[in-house]
């Protein structure tokens, strides 16, 4: 199939087309020609007001619900979700029921996405059923495309189990992830330790819970090497652990969620349970520092840690509602807010190299892995959610940008 690009902005600072609009042909999944006026017979045009082009974007925590959890989001939906949100490559996170702790769950995954427009990368489960008891099958989950092992939102509690992990995982080159919590600091808590937890008399979770948890891992990497990334860290002294780490030489990655960007723990004073997140939504000053971090690069990506919830365990009190906040059809409008067009397009396409998934290039003869956007400003609605569960803590949020979809080689998927 032939598709046309017309009068496409091109948002990609390696490309010499950078800030031009330009026709783009794509053909057998490849781009062809990119030129100021292209006609090819039998070609399906796209042509849409504002229309903008950039490589395909990145998530790097994802989950859905299928297998085990499909009331929530099934795999079919959640991929076509994360297409029609930009996205031609995402992680998908393991705590599915059962776990995807096994070469069968990780076959299942990509078997069953792999006609999607958004190439699905399964994380395996580090230990057997993420009960931080065993190592899980590492190596045979790694044959099958599992790009990374993570107990999903769960620390690991045995400190040998994290050194193990770390050096084993060397022989075959891949990448261990742990949660940046202490639980025994941490239990019981639901929202941030501070002023808005002690005014509610809502038990707290403090910064140290994750930072004590952080320079564990952190230690332990030093003495067993290895490739770790620290998941969604949410406090400004977690940062300045990493960043030190890193001028040491580990190889240590981290990400932070974008509603921990966006948002502070003022957000919880109404007891809205939207807002109710792991780790949680931190002060101001973590807000601001994180978003510094991501600007300077020393926070390596940021991730919508998009998280399905079903309305009976997200909408009741505060203390019984689960964890969690959609974000995929977010994402890109709720940088926007916060950075520049460049700015979040280089976020938005960074992080691939971490996990050993090849970078695309927006060049003649390279495989096509575009996503397609307009700039336009709105407010957030229920309408813009695609996903079958609706716990957006993004809701009622004025954005300036919105995903029109993807095409990714052969494949397209454009939201309509």
């Amino acid at each position: 199939m032939n598709i046309i690009l017309k009068s496409a902005k091109v948002i990609n600072v390696e490309s010499k087309h950078n800030g031009t609009k330009q026709d783009i042909l794509i053909s057998e999944g490849k781009i062809k020609k990119i030129g100021n006026s292209i006609s090819e017979k039998n070609a399906k045009i796209i042509d849409v007001k504002n229309l903008h082009v950039s490589l395909g974007w990145f998530d790097s925590s994802v989950s859905f619900g299928e297998p085990g959890y499909e009331e929530r989001e099934t795999l079919l939906n959640g991929a076509d979700v994360a297409s029609k949100s930009g996205f031609t490559d995402l992680l998908l996170n393991s705590g599915t029921k059962p776990v995807l702790d096994n070469q069968t769950g990780i076959s299942f995954i990509k078997s069953k996405t792999s006609n999607s427009s958004c190439n699905i990368h399964p994380i395996g489960a580090l230990t057997l059923s993420s009960e931080s008891k065993d190592l899980a099958e590492l190596y045979d989950m790694k044959k099958s495309g599992a790009v990374g092992f993570y107990d999903f939102k769960k620390p690991i509690i045995n400190s040998n189990l994290l050194k193990t992990a770390l050096l084993y995982s060397q022989s075959f080159n891949s990448v261990i992830l742990s949660f940046p919590q202490d639980n025994s600091i941490a239990k019981g808590g639901l929202i941030n330790e501070g002023l808005t937890s002690v005014n509610y008399g809502i038990k707290g979770i403090p910064n140290f819970a994750e930072e004590i948890q952080i320079t564990r891992d952190l230690h332990i990497l030093e003495y067993s090497g290895g490739k770790l990334h620290i998941p969604t860290i949410s406090t400004r002294k977690s940062l300045e652990l990493i960043k030190k780490a890193k001028s040491k030489g580990l190889n240590v990655t981290c990400s932070v969620a974008i509603h921990n960007l966006v948002f502070n723990d003022e957000k919880l004073k109404d007891f809205d349970t939207r807002f109710k997140v792991l780790p949680p939504l931190r002060e101001e000053k973590d807000r601001l520092a994180l978003i510094k971090g991501v600007r300077t690069g020393a926070i390596d990506m940021v991730t919508s840690d998009h998280l399905p919830i079903d309305i009976e365990n997200k909408k009741t009190d505060i203390k019984n509602a689960k964890y969690g906040t959609i974000g995929l059809e977010s994402l890109f409008g709720s940088l926007l807010t916060l950075f520049k067009l460049d700015e979040t397009i280089e976020i938005l396409t960074r992080g691939r190299k971490i996990f050993n998934i090849e970078k695309p290039r927006l060049e003649i003869d390279n495989k096509a892995s575009l996503t397609l956007f307009t700039l336009e400003d709105y407010v957030f609605s229920k309408n813009h959610i695609l996903s079958k569960s609706k716990n957006s803590a993004f809701l009622g949020m004025k954005m300036k940008g919105k995903p029109l979809g993807v095409i990714n080689g052969n494949k397209i998927t454009i939201n309509e």
